[in-house]
């Protein structure tokens, strides 16, 4: 177990987004001082930032980009992506592709120039399709992996630059870190405009019909499909937890607390103290019928799992959520 220096030069890729803005805060309470955050958004449209780290807006595709946002670092976090909800993904997959380019730069430039650690955010659409057509799913150990059937298009590229972190550590001896998320939410998020998450889209819409009286709700699929959701706080500790470990393979970070669509739903409403008329829009964007995770391998070798409870984590982000939907109906 490699232990935490506070005076390594961190360098978090993607600071713009939801888990990257979030991981520079933690990194700032936690007393780092040396932090570059990067990102291609513009910085008034980063979710989170913060005057007095280092912040820089690179297109991280380019190759001489990466170098420059490498330059000095110890530590690389990469949350880069171009990606969002299955409703981005399912319809965007040759966007998805063009990550690729990211980490593999960014791979490039921290062998190029020094860097001694490597974190890599990976996903659960790497897992193979045919495990997850019930949505009464077995949950996904790490080798469920293979033989390789992933998401297409964005699964494909996590699974590749899977294989490249791996390339990497063994040829050039990076210490790279590889972490399978399985949907993180929380506040500070996208809860809009075709990249949210489930239980970000899910809040707006009822949210939006306490505030329009219209008591209906649209479903995408039948409702019966089932994930498990991961609250934020969770992500961060399993984030920095594996990237300081001697872990060398994959790991799944994600709540084992599985549940439908339909039950998330149900939590939502419950929070908000309202019922709603569902419809069901079947030629919608659904995903996998089932996605859990196995925890096992999580558990024996970091000694820890996520376990925020989903209807606790819900009510944070339903909350922050109401408060940039309220002024809009005032």
């Amino acid at each position: 177990m490699s232990g935490r220096d506070t005076t390594d030069f961190v360098v978090v890729c993607g600071a713009g987004g939801f888990i990257g803005g979030h991981l520079v805060a933690d990194l700032r309470r936690q007393g780092y001082r040396r932090i570059r955050a990067v990102d291609c958004k513009p910085q008034t449209e980063w979710y989170q930032r913060f005057s007095d780290v280092e912040n820089v807006v690179l297109d991280l595709e380019d190759k001489p980009a990466c170098y420059t946002a490498l330059q000095g670092a110890d530590l690389v976090y990469n949350l880069a992506a171009d990606m969002g909800g299955m409703g981005f993904i399912e319809l965007n997959k040759g966007l998805c592709m063009l990550s690729v380019l990211i980490n593999t730069h960014l791979l490039m430039a921290a062998r190029d120039l020094g860097v001694r650690r490597f974190f890599y955010a990976s996903s659960a659409c790497v897992y193979n399709a045919d495990k997850q057509r019930d949505p009464n799913v077995t949950a996904l150990k790490e080798a469920d992996a293979y033989p390789a059937l992933p998401e297409d298009g964005y699964g494909w590229e996590k699974l590749f630059s899977e294989r490249m972190c791996r390339h990497f550590r063994e040829d050039f001896g990076i210490a790279t870190r590889v972490a399978r998320y399985h949907n993180v939410y929380g506040p500070h998020g996208t809860f809009e405009g075709g990249r949210e998450k489930a239980p970000a889209a899910i809040c707006r819409k009822v949210i939006a019909a306490k505030f329009t009286g219209k008591h209906e709700i649209e479903i995408w699929g039948d409702g019966q499909q089932t994930r498990s959701f991961m609250y934020i706080d969770d992500c961060l500790h399993g984030t920095q937890t594996l990237t300081h470990s001697d872990c060398l393979e994959p790991l799944n970070i994600g709540s084992s607390e599985l549940v439908s669509i339909n039950q998330l739903v149900d939590i939502v409403e419950q929070i908000g103290d309202i019922r709603l008329n569902r419809s069901y829009n079947l030629s919608a964007p659904k995903g996998v019928n089932g996605r859990n995770s196995d925890n096992t391998l999580i558990q024996a070798t970091l000694g820890w799992e996520p376990s925020t409870r989903l209807r606790d984590g819900l009510e944070r982000t339903y909350a922050w959520i109401h408060d940039q939907m309220a002024p809009r109906y005032a």
